[in-house]
C-alpha cells in the first residue's frame, strides 16, 4: 500500500480552494491511513486534526438506512409494506399541480430508494403547517405527517428523485421502534460502535469543538471544475453562520442530514459496514446479508435514467446508497459493489465489502466541488491499496 498518493491529493485540495480536510482509511479491520491537511479555522490558522466536529449533511443517510434495516432484520416490516401502515397520513396521495390521485401506495422500499415521488422542497404549506403545530420545534414525526399533504412529483416507483425520503424513513423508525430517532441511533449504532463524538444536535458545551464551516462563493462565475480554472476565478471562501439549514427545529432529528460527528468517529461506522456490519470492536450492527442487500442496485432502467449526476456515472442506487454497477462507465479502478454517499459540505463515505475497505473523508465547505473531488478521491484511494 502506498498512501503518499492520498496524502498528496489531500494536500493538493487544500492548496486549491478547500480550507481543510481529514480522512481515515481502514483495510481488513485495521487503520492503515489517517491524515489531515489545511485548517479548520482559517482566520486563526487552526490546523485540521480529524477530531473536529463537523456537519456531514447527507452523509447521514447511510446511518438512517442502517437503523431502519435493523428493524427489518427483526421482522418489524417488509420492504414491500405500504408506508401508510406505519404513518397513516400517506394512505391517499396525489400527484402534481392537478392533484391526480396516485394509483400505487408509497412502499417502505420507495423511501429507501428515493422512488417515492417526494421532493426536497421545504417552502410548502406542509412545512408551514408543521411549524404551526409544533410551535417551531418541528419534531420528526409531525413534519413527516405534514409532508404527506404535499403533492408527489410522480407515481410512486415510477422515477427516482433525491428528496426527503430518508427524513420520512426516520419518522417511520420512530413509529416502528417506539423511540425518538436520535435516541434509537445512539443506542443501536453510535454506542455499539463506540462513536462517542457523534450526535444529532450540538451540545452547547461542545460548540467550541465545531469546525468553522465555509462556503465557496464563485462570485457569479461558473462553479470551479478544475484546479487550473480556479486560478482565473473570482471565487472566495466565506465563513457561514455555522449551522445546518436542513435541521428544521430543535426537535428535528434529520434522517437525511442531521449527524454531527468527527472524521475519526464516523470512520468507525464506515469500517463496520465494509466488514459486513461487524464493528472494529466486534459489535455487530447489521447482518452481512443485509449489507449485501443494502448495496445491491434497486433501480430499474427507467429509474436509472433519473440518476444522472455526473459524479455517479456507472453507479446505481441501493437501499439509500450509491452502488458501483459499471466500472467502464464510471472510469473506476475500484470494485463493483463499492457503495457510499456524500454530504453538502464535503463529507464522503466509501465502503467496499469485497476489499473490506472503508474510507471516510471530509472537508467543511458548502458548494464542496463534488463533481471534481469525489471521483478523484475514489480513484486515488484504490490506487493506494493495490
Amino acid at each position: 500500500m502506498r498512501f503518499d498518493l492520498l496524502k498528496n491529493f489531500m494536500d493538493s485540495l487544500t492548496g486549491w480552494i478547500i480550507p481543510g480536510n481529514s480522512a481515515v482509511v481502514y483495510k481488513d479491520g485495521e487503520k492503515v491511513f489517517e491524515y489531515s491537511s489545511g485548517f479548520s479555522d482559517l482566520e486563526n490558522r487552526k490546523e485540521m486534526t480529524g477530531n473536529e466536529l463537523i456537519y456531514i449533511y447527507s452523509c447521514s443517510k447511510p446511518v438512517t438506512v442502517t437503523a431502519a434495516l435493523q428493524l427489518y432484520e427483526q421482522g418489524k416490516f417488509l420492504l414491500t409494506d405500504p408506508l401508510y401502515e406505519y404513518i397513516p397520513e400517506y394512505r391517499d396521495m396525489y400527484i402534481g399541480i392537478g392533484k391526480k390521485r396516485a394509483q400505487k401506495p408509497i412502499t417502505m422500499r420507495d423511501l429507501f430508494t428515493m422512488t417515492a415521488g417526494l421532493s426536497y422542497n421545504t417552502d410548502t404549506p406542509a412545512f408551514k403547517k408543521a411549524e404551526e403545530l409544533t410551535g417551531g420545534r418541528m419534531d420528526t414525526l409531525t413534519v413527516a405527517k405534514c409532508i404527506a399533504s404535499d403533492p408527489l412529483q410522480f407515481e410512486p416507483g415510477e422515477g427516482w428523485s433525491y428528496s426527503l425520503c430518508h427524513d420520512v424513513l426516520a419518522a417511520a423508525v420512530e413509529v416502528i421502534s417506539g423511540m425518538r430517532f436520535s435516541e434509537y441511533v445512539k443506542k443501536n449504532i453510535f454506542e455499539p460502535l463506540d462513536m462517542a463524538n457523534s450526535c444529532y444536535h450540538l451540545p452547547e458545551d461542545k460548540r467550541d469543538q465545531l469546525s468553522k464551516q465555509y462556503i465557496y462563493d464563485s462570485g457569479g462565475a461558473k462553479d470551479v471544475v478544475t484546479m487550473q480554472q480556479s486560478e482565473n476565478s473570482r471565487g472566495v471562501l466565506r465563513e457561514t453562520a455555522g449551522d445546518n439549514s436542513l435541521v428544521f427545529g430543535e426537535d428535528y432529528d434529520s434522517g437525511g442530514a442531521g449527524i454531527i460527528t468527527t472524521v475519526k468517529d464516523y470512520g468507525k461506522f464506515a469500517a463496520a459496514m465494509a466488514n459486513g456490519g461487524l464493528g472494529l470492536n466486534k459489535n455487530r450492527i447489521l447482518g452481512a446479508g443485509t449489507v449485501e442487500l443494502l448495496k445491491t442496485n434497486q433501480l430499474n432502467g427507467r429509474q436509472l435514467k433519473d440518476l444522472d449526476w455526473k459524479r455517479l456515472r456507472g453507479y446505481g442506487y441501493g437501499l439509500g446508497v450509491r452502488t458501483m454497477i459499471d466500472r467502464a462507465a464510471s472510469g473506476s479502478n475500484g470494485s463493483v459493489g463499492e457503495f457510499g454517499w456524500g454530504g453538502a459540505a464535503g463529507a464522503n463515505i466509501i465502503m467496499d465489502t469485497e476489499q473490506n475497505l472503508a474510507v471516510f473523508y471530509a472537508h467543511h465547505m458548502l458548494n464542496p466541488q463534488e463533481e471534481f473531488y469525489q471521483p478523484r478521491l475514489r480513484n486515488v484511494v484504490y490506487s493506494c491499496i493495490y
